[in-house]
């Protein structure tokens, strides 16, 4: 009996010790997330010994950048109930608009302000269309890809656009204080939209569209102007990551981006963001591009076909959503 009792005093302390930590994974979006992760990095190191290279985490930081800057963009998008499907294309018009004006010798500033401007443009240009016209999020992006993309073969020809100066490579290969200047785009990136989602109006009426519209609309909140402003920074985020990407490649690329806005979902889905909006939190969307990252290197150095990892990574992403309506609050009702 006494032995009984010392267990159940056990238990009782394991989870009282535990209950703040049970308490913080069902408000955080991004706690699950952030196990998976753990759990990936650690089955990655154990099945391969290359894992933990400097020249290996150098790369996933390489790799994990430029999708992570897309995400933050499509994680404004989701966040209210839409999606944003351009983001690839819009990344290679940006990247093969700023090359090229750089290679006909336009000063940098001119030539990335540029690329800036596309992104800016096109994402302006889904937002009135979404917001103003009530078209669906899907069709319109979807018109606004083949837009993009179809304006970037025609200014290049179809051929890579290269001769740029040697100072652009700073962006994609540079580094900033010890830091690589990708990775250091991204913190940045990151921290100015954590300020937005987290410490400015915006950000609550944001989430208050993708929980509700209707309510935020009849609160005499203008939703239209905020749904316009995520499309935007949409825009702006893919092109800051063409940009990137062509210092990296140092060349425009006009077939850019192929994929990158599936990558980019893929990544705000696995950081715990209700697909439906609403819900979901910037940081969760980083340990997401980190996850998906990570995955796609351990996959690569393994040697799997990239066939077997697109049904792998779409499993992930299936089990990332029913986590995520299983979670939700109310689910269980």
């Amino acid at each position: 009996m006494r032995q009984l009792v010392l267990r159940s005093l056990f238990f009782t302390k394991a989870a009282h010790s535990l209950s703040p930590l049970l308490q913080y994974s069902r408000r955080s979006t991004a706690f699950l997330p952030a196990v998976g992760l753990v759990m990936v990095i650690i089955c990655m190191i154990v099945l391969n010994s290359r894992f933990l290279s400097i020249g290996n985490l150098e790369n996933i930081g390489r790799q994990v950048s430029i999708n992570a800057v897309i995400s933050v963009g499509m994680t404004f998008v989701i966040l209210t109930g839409g999606i944003d499907l351009s983001v690839g294309a819009v990344m290679a018009l940006s990247g093969t608009i700023t090359a090229g004006l750089m290679a006909s010798g336009m000063p940098g500033v001119i030539a990335i302000g540029a690329g800036l401007g596309v992104g800016l443009v096109l994402g302006l240009s889904n937002g009135l269309c979404i917001a103003g016209l009530r078209m669906p999020p899907i069709i319109v992006s979807l018109a606004i890809m083949s837009v993009a993309r179809g304006l970037a073969l025609i200014y290049t020809n179809g051929y890579p656009v290269t001769g740029l100066p040697e100072w652009f490579s700073f962006f994609g290969r540079g580094n900033i204080a010890g830091i690589q200047t990708p990775i250091f785009v991204m913190l940045v990136t990151y921290g100015a939209s954590w300020i937005i989602l987290e410490r400015m109006p915006v950000g609550r009426y944001i989430l208050a569209i993708g929980g509700n519209e209707d309510a935020v609309r009849l609160s005499g909140i203008d939703s239209r102007r905020y749904k316009v402003f995520v499309y935007v920074a949409s825009g702006l985020t893919a092109s800051i990551a063409g940009i990137v990407l062509s210092s990296r490649l140092m060349s425009g690329q006009p077939n850019a981006g192929m994929g990158f806005e599936l990558d980019a979902i893929a990544a705000v889905v696995l950081g715990g963001t209700a697909i439906n909006g609403g819900r979901g939190s910037i940081i969760g969307t980083l340990v997401g591009a980190m996850l998906l990252g990570v995955l796609n290197n351990g996959l690569n150095l393994m040697a799997i076909s990239p066939y077997v990892q697109n049904v792998i990574k779409g499993g992930i992403i299936l089990l990332a959503i029913f986590v995520s309506r299983q979670t939700r609050p109310g689910a269980s009702k």
